[in-house]
């Protein structure tokens, strides 16, 4: 009996995520089988400049033996103890203290759990259970933005604003309301200055909480720069205008920081460069460089002192994971921080990014098949006149040996912070290549 490939085998087994299931005759899947710096090797020996870093999370780059060794002696001294109970193991403590030092907003307390939509879950019922304690239980109902993205769990897919996550599932589920983007300047107006358009923004938001009443409105949540719906970068004065707002009605806000955390934006929270004031804040991805599952809520000290309020009448905060604060992700957690500080990658994602977001504009901004060039730091965009050229592109810049991912009509980019200047300029010059070939193959 003839002993099936990798492909034969994939097409038989692995359920993927967000994927089309199998379909027979399908070319064979992309197989990563190794990664150095900021390339990944397939399983056909060709190495491929991993221009997303492989799902906007590799930010210390790939095949960091400081941090598999520490996972490994973690893993050989102890793999596995609980936290529930109040129980501790030293690696999570520790890097639960790393955290609140790095917050970019002073934070009380850490929960950890092993992924971004697990993190934006325990952060709904965070706040859920501290307006019931406050005495305000009708205070529920959970802003986001359309085309925004929190996660896949069936809370944290209806807190997203992405119609493709709720389709066939039956969501968003009752009281998920979303508003519009923040998106500039694409999404403004003819004529409308960065700052006004700020302002309908925030009069936009000051509309929804009234019309559905301050009292039934618990939580704000947004990412500082919109990763997977397009990489959709707020106008400067954004946050700033939508704050008073959400103070006047007594509406929290969360900072999804789970693609802009830990570099990306050139400082090590999207919050500071956007001058955010979040009551809690969501981190995962860049937390451990992709290296281990690990994700993380950082919770505000107002909001802990209404927690252990509760303690008389709830007893126990009752949830929880089996890995939170596993100690071989924290390991990882707190090897891959060590990578950063010794290294200065967030200074380094600084240069480069001034360096990749400039090239880019004058590569691409004025191509006759370019709709906009956008981002800020680590983080791009290039989206193509033609909404399903995003997708050809994509095919086309893999064919050309770099991987990107094709996000809300656009070609996403989010490289490892460890890129060089040169790694810069290929990623460019193969952007560019892509649009000429696409503008060649149109009648």
């Amino acid at each position: 009996m003839p002993i099936p490939s990798l492909a034969e085998l994939d097409r038989e087994s692995w359920l993927h995520p967000f994927s089309p299931l199998p379909v027979p005759g399908r070319s064979d899947p992309l197989a990563i089988v190794e990664g150095r710096g900021a390339r990944v090797r397939d399983a056909n020996g060709r190495w491929l400049l991993d221009a997303m870093a492989g799902l906007w999370c590799v930010n210390a780059g790939h095949g960091r033996r400081e941090i598999a060794d520490a996972m490994a002696e973690q893993a050989g001294r102890l793999a596995y103890t609980h936290g529930f109970a109040g129980a501790v193991n030293e690696p999570a403590v520790r890097l639960a203290a790393k955290l609140l030092e790095l917050a970019p907003a002073p934070m009380a307390r850490v929960f950890f759990a092993s992924s971004g939509s697990e993190a934006n879950d325990t952060q709904l019922k965070l706040i859920w259970q501290v307006q019931h304690l406050r005495g305000k239980p009708e205070k529920r109902k959970i802003l986001g933005r359309r085309r925004g993205y929190h996660g896949s769990t069936v809370a944290a897919a209806s807190l997203t604003g992405l119609p493709y996550v709720h389709a066939g599932f039956g969501l968003p589920l009752p009281g998920f309301l979303h508003v519009s983007p923040a998106h500039w300047p694409g999404g403004a107006a003819p004529d409308e200055s960065e700052r006004a358009y700020a302002a309908r923004l925030a009069a936009e938001l000051d509309l929804v909480i009234a019309r559905e009443g301050p009292e039934t409105v618990a939580a704000f949540f947004a990412e500082p720069v919109m990763g997977a719906g397009g990489v959709l970068v707020p106008p400067e004065s954004y946050f700033t205008a939508i704050q008073p707002v959400l103070r006047e009605h007594d509406v929290l806000l969360v900072a999804d920081e789970v693609i802009c955390g830990f570099g990306r934006l050139g400082r090590w929270f999207g919050s500071q460069r956007f001058e955010i004031e979040p009551d809690l804040i969501t981190v995962a991805k860049g937390l451990t460089s992709g290296y281990a599952p690990l994700s993380a809520c950082l919770v505000s000290q107002p909001l802990v002192d209404v927690l252990a309020s509760g303690t008389a009448e709830l007893g126990a905060f009752n949830h929880g994971y089996t890995y939170s604060g596993h100690p071989v992700a924290a390991a990882a957690g707190l090897a891959n921080l060590a990578v950063f500080e010794r290294e200065k990658l967030v200074e380094r994602a600084a240069e480069t990014g001034e360096r990749l977001q400039r090239l880019l504009r004058e590569a691409c901004a004025g191509h006759p098949a370019v709709r906009e060039v956008r981002g800020v730091g680590m983080i791009a965009a290039v989206e193509p006149r033609e909404p399903d050229d995003a997708k050809r592109m994509q095919a086309r810049l893999l064919d050309d040996g770099v991987l990107t991912r094709a996000v809300g009509g656009a070609v996403a980019m989010s490289p490892p912070l460890t890129f060089s200047e040169g790694e810069v300029d290929e990623l460019v010059g193969a952007l560019r290549r892509g649009l000429d070939s696409l503008s060649g193959a149109r009648p």
